[in-house]
């Protein structure tokens, strides 16, 4: 039987639905503004400014993009290596962690909890942290050193600690280890089966560091086939930028260099992947955030 909803209920959703709605407008509004001036003519774009619909449609700004394919495809399939290889070992590494510090059983979870919080707040500075990576551990120039610093973030081993604890009782691996049970058998069978939101979303935010990342591949590789792709993009833009300034000097025109337009295109470039994966692990992302967010 239908219940029927008061005067006051009706009133209220239709303003929660308004209010909605308004700001997915505003959410998506800028996204499309930029597919739309990548596909603008850029001496348009100088002179009008962006639009919902493009003027003087060109696909000038991805024919630079894409003039090279194999430079772009290159850098392409170095950031699905790196981030397919670092949220995995990622995900590995900080799901085992967080289950030790959660176990009651474990001497120093306390101990060990604050060091990794205190890494949080105070570190040794980029110069250190440059110096081991290149000086101390010699791996300047290799993809180790471009998605094994990002393995690890206090931040997602305290969030997936919260997860363990509040989806696995202790009473649980309690009784689990009365029947025999040892912690790897308790994480393989009963923790792992119920962190599905946690590794989601522990998951989502790795996959997005290692995707939109460029600083590594600035700091330590030594050839453009083992660039990320956000950093072959910023190179392409500053190659750009160049030629605009030289031509410039040369009283030359400039009209034809698509250098506010390819600004825009990349970003779809570089953000095109992330958008088609977002919507299968939205439904995990969304019950995993909030886990511990209410308790009972």
């Amino acid at each position: 039987m239908k219940i029927k909803q008061s005067g006051s209920t009706i009133v209220f959703k239709a303003v929660i639905y308004v209010l909605l709605t308004i700001m997915a407008i505003i959410c998506v509004f800028p996204f499309l503004i930029i597919v739309s001036g990548s596909f603008t003519d850029n001496y348009t774009i100088l002179t009008q400014g962006y639009g919902i619909l493009p003027k003087n449609f060109t696909v000038s700004a991805y024919k630079t993009i894409f003039k090279a394919p194999q430079d772009i495809l290159q850098a392409y399939k170095m950031n699905f290596y790196y981030t397919i290889v670092g949220t995995g070992i990622g995900l590995f590494i900080i799901t085992m962690t967080a289950y030790v510090i959660s176990r009651p059983e474990f001497k120093y979870r306390n101990n060990v909890s604050f060091i990794i919080y205190f890494t949080s707040i105070f570190g040794g500075g980029m110069i250190p942290w440059y110096l081991m990576y290149t000086s101390v551990l010699g791996l300047k120039g290799s993809t180790f050193a471009i998605w094994f610093p990002a393995l690890m973030s206090p931040f997602l081993v305290i969030l997936m600690r919260t997860f363990i604890k509040e989806s696995v009782p202790d009473a649980i691996a309690e009784s689990a280890k009365i029947d025999g049970a040892g912690h790897v058998t308790i994480f393989l069978k009963i923790v792992m089966p119920v962190l599905g939101p946690g590794l989601a979303t522990i998951g989502l935010f790795l996959a997005i560091g290692y995707w939109n990342d460029w600083y590594r591949s600035s700091m330590f590789s030594t050839s453009s086939k083992t660039w990320e792709l956000q950093f072959y993009l910023y190179d392409l833009l500053n190659t750009t930028q160049a030629l605009k300034q030289m031509a410039q000097n040369t009283s030359v025109s400039t009209a034809d260099l698509p250098t506010e337009s390819i600004k825009l295109a990349m970003a779809v470039v570089a953000t095109g992947p992330v958008l088609l994966f977002y919507p299968f692990v939205q439904k995990y992302f969304v019950s995993g955030i909030t886990v511990g967010a209410v308790k009972g």
